[in-house]
């Protein structure tokens, strides 16, 4: 594991990624600024009270508000981003690890849509999660780490088996090796951890479960 785990990184800072990676962020950055800036204006247009004073305190909150609501959406929206790019990550990962064994398949329009938003309200998920156990003492952390180890590894790992399998398949897959999923899983909760960087979370994850259905498919 930590092979692929040191194997996806490098992927990640690679020539061959780092155009999908600067797209990746340009675009989440610009859809976060166009959304700040429109729910900010729309905000500061009904605020008209009564004195100035309260005016301003209460557009400067708005601006805080919309300040922390970005932090917060930043990695859904990465994530519903970067959902763009997955099956061009994955086929080059593929070709990378096997260049002559079997190509996955690109999802249809309508699947990998479905699988774009799911991705993005499975984020959203996991960062009221994180909200909520960031309080429990002791166990905070570590439950933390399981929720996001098993959700994010879920869903990535069918992802990449989806390119080989019906979705029945890859999550029948996924059940029969859940302790893999879900080791793999811990590798991407930790990379979720680190701010900023997790805006990188779907391509390292992406990279990452493809290399373990790799593994799975080669052993048979």
């Amino acid at each position: 594991m930590l092979k692929d785990a040191t194997d996806s990184l490098n992927d990640i800072v690679s020539p061959p990624f780092r155009k999908v990676v600067l797209k990746s962020l340009a675009l989440t950055a610009a859809a976060l600024l166009a959304v700040w800036f429109g729910l900010d204006r729309l905000a500061v247009h009904f605020v008209a009270v009564q004195p100035s004073w309260l005016a301003t305190l209460i557009a400067w909150l708005i601006g805080l508000s919309l300040l922390v609501g970005a932090i917060f959406l930043a990695a859904p929206v990465a994530s519903l981003v970067a959902s763009l790019f997955l099956d061009e990550i994955a086929a080059h990962v593929e070709a990378e690890i096997d260049p002559f064994g079997p190509q996955g398949r690109a999802a249809p329009f309508a699947e990998a849509t479905l699988a774009a938003l799911r991705f993005f309200g499975l984020s959203i998920v996991v960062g009221f999660v994180t909200l909520i156990l960031i309080f429990i003492p002791g166990l905070g952390l570590v439950a933390w780490i399981a929720a996001n180890a098993y959700l994010l590894g879920r869903e990535y790992f069918e992802l990449a088996a989806m390119r080989f399998h019906s979705a029945v398949q890859a999550r029948e897959l996924r059940r029969r090796h859940a302790g893999f999923v879900f080791a793999y899983g811990v590798a991407i909760a930790v990379f979720v951890a680190i701010p900023l960087v997790n805006l990188l979370t779907p391509l390292f994850a992406t990279t990452l479960m493809v290399r373990l259905h790799k593994r799975i498919a080669q052993a048979g």
